[in-house]
């Protein structure tokens, strides 16, 4: 066994997320284009299989990797490593597996291949969580057990053929995710700002707590109107609340201030898609040209495609004891995600030709497999001794 592998949790997870987000756009684009039918396309939709995969795979990956990697640096949690870390990644490759077969395989054991990490990842993090230096890091724990009940629903509507419901499983799951980013985006990406601020010399603005606690009600609000199907006008106003609210923590962190590092702005201009993302949920309930789909593609390819770039390469960098410093292939990932990013919103908006889907999933999958190339031997083998710029 790879020893370095299995010594930090990003080193696996961020690994597999490479891999899997790039092969699932062309299992989805494929199908797609009537290339193939996936087993479990003959139970759910293309659609559904798409999205789920989406949020409790690929997404999730990444986010096992972002919270074993953060909660040990910055909350002072212990760092899962070794045998619990093995098992835990055995845990999602056995969900994938079990759902895209989910087909041919017993309903029971699709369910409880697919929805046991999270519970168990749960129950790994909250006694560490329990004594964690910053009591705001204990809000990971909600959005945690929305994503298990969000896979659990899925799945249990789904055996009874619901389909509109199994569709709200995605949702909450999808909420959780945002609330997610809201979180370690507003708490991760302003003191990377203050210490690239501080170090020129210039004005850092530090966590303002009361708009720290607004915000992520702001965020619940949001999610409740939308995952109860709220009046337009009350939909509208919890969307537009929330917007304002992230406005004014993003505008406090002075992100233009650091145009010139790409381990920055990319974290930066993925808060900026959040907060157009939940803007274009907004305005979909008060005008017919912005479709209500539109922002998931901002928040998933714009805000997650952003910020999972950005601070996958940070941390690897960082962890593996090499300087920070971008190679133009990864500067080109980032500009490839954006244009992903673009695409896939005017697809939904203007109405683009199905070459705008095409290009869009392309441009994605090559910003990944950028990383893979650029990064992956870093995140399996043993780390270097380490720098300082």
């Amino acid at each position: 066994m790879n020893a370095a592998l299995w010594s930090s949790g990003f080193r696996p997870f961020f690994l597999l997320g490479a891999i899997y987000g790039p092969a699932l756009a062309a299992l989805w684009y494929g199908e797609r284009l009537g290339w193939w039918i996936l087993p479990a396309s003959s139970a759910v939709s293309p659609l559904l299989v798409h999205a789920h995969e989406f949020v409790f795979g690929f997404a999730c990956a990444i986010v096992c990797g972002v919270l074993l990697t953060a909660l040990p640096s910055w909350a002072g949690a212990a760092e899962l490593r070794g045998a619990p870390l093995t098992m835990l990644v055995l845990l999602w490759c056995a969900g994938r597996i079990a759902f895209l077969f989910l087909d041919s395989l017993p309903r029971v054991i699709v369910i409880f291949a697919d929805c046991a990490l999270f519970p168990v990842l749960g129950a790994v993090l909250v006694p560490a969580l329990s004594g964690a230096r910053k009591r705001l890091f204990l809000w990971t724990v909600p959005p945690l057990v929305a994503l298990a009940v969000g896979n659990i629903v899925f799945h249990a509507t789904l055996a009874r053929t619901s389909i509109d419901d199994a569709r709200w499983g995605i949702s909450l799951g999808m909420h959780a995710l945002a609330f997610l980013f809201s979180l370690y985006g507003g708490l991760l990406t302003p003191a990377f700002t203050r210490n690239f601020l501080r170090a020129r010399g210039e004005r850092a603005a530090s966590i303002l707590v009361p708009l720290e606690y607004a915000t992520a009600l702001g965020m619940v609000a949001f999610a409740a109107a939308d995952l109860t199907d709220a009046p337009p006008m009350w939909m509208a106003t919890a969307a537009f609340a929330a917007v304002a609210l992230h406005a004014v923590r993003f505008a406090r962190w002075r992100g233009w201030r650091t145009a010139g590092e790409p381990l920055l702005w990319t974290l930066h201009l993925g808060y900026a898609w959040l907060i157009a993302a939940i803007a274009l949920r907004g305005i979909s309930v008060l005008s017919t040209l912005v479709p209500q789909d539109s922002w998931l593609h901002a928040f998933t390819l714009g805000a997650l495609g952003m910020t999972m770039l950005g601070l996958m390469t940070r941390v690897v960098l960082r962890h593996t004891g090499r300087l920070p410093e971008v190679a133009p292939a990864m500067r080109a990932a980032y500009f490839m995600m954006l244009a992903a990013a673009l695409l896939r919103l005017a697809y939904s908006v203007h109405g683009l030709g199905e070459w705008a889907i095409a290009v869009s999933a392309l441009a994605w999958s090559a910003a990944f497999l950028a990383y893979l190339v650029l990064h992956g031997t870093m995140l399996a083998r043993p780390s270097l001794p380490r720098k300082t710029p």
